[in-house]
């Protein structure tokens, strides 16, 4: 599997209902983001790892950074590897009496895990491709020009124009920064295309 190193570039509060937050992942050696949506005490964990803030009693990923040592384990590496259904999946690799074992978990927990170990979060190339998203203008460079010309199906024209309309927005969310919308439309060309396909 081809990985891509990532980082945290931001944690913001969602716009959605809730109490969720987008969490911004940026590729060390280039500039896709990568928005994922979290929950308020994922992003709660996220950042106080970040900041090193301890808090009275051990939060559950700081009892979870406690039970590894106990176990003589180390955390080698996260990796977001999946994305399915618009859900993301994730993997912490551990090392326990020089095995490896790879653990499902969210990419929000695996994260929250690994900045307590200093230990790398990598992204999946296939992941990164699907869903990273340019700021910017160099997001136009990657999104598709849909000028569709006129044929025999009117659902082919309709379903051309408003593709074109959703990659308008996009660019309008990428140039703003508004990584959560574009996440939302990239979403949306995405379920779009793969309808057009089927059909």
């Amino acid at each position: 599997m081809s990985k891509v190193a990532i980082q945290i570039v931001e944690i913001g509060e969602s716009s959605a209902k809730g109490g969720n937050h987008t969490l911004i992942m940026k590729e060390v050696m280039g500039d896709r983001r990568l928005p994922i949506v979290i929950g308020g005490f994922e992003a709660l964990a996220i950042h106080d790892a970040v900041y090193a803030i301890k808090r009275p009693r051990p939060m559950t990923h700081d009892l979870i950074k406690t039970i590894i040592e106990y176990l003589s384990a180390t955390v080698l590496e996260v990796v977001i590897d999946e994305l399915r259904e618009n859900i993301f999946y994730a993997k912490i690799v551990l090392e326990i009496a020089s095995m490896e074992h790879q653990i499902d978990a969210r990419p929000s927990d695996a994260i929250a895990i690994a900045i307590r170990f200093n230990a790398p979060i990598y992204c999946s190339e296939d992941v990164m491709q699907s869903a990273g998203i340019m700021p910017s203008s160099k997001s136009v460079n990657n999104l598709t020009n849909d000028n569709s010309s006129e044929n025999d199906s009117g659902n082919e024209i309709k379903f051309g124009s408003k593709l074109a309309l959703l990659h308008t927005q996009l660019r309008e969310a990428l140039a703003k920064e508004d990584y959560e919308r574009a996440a939302k439309l990239r979403d949306e060309i995405r379920n779009i295309e793969k309808k057009s396909t089927k059909n």
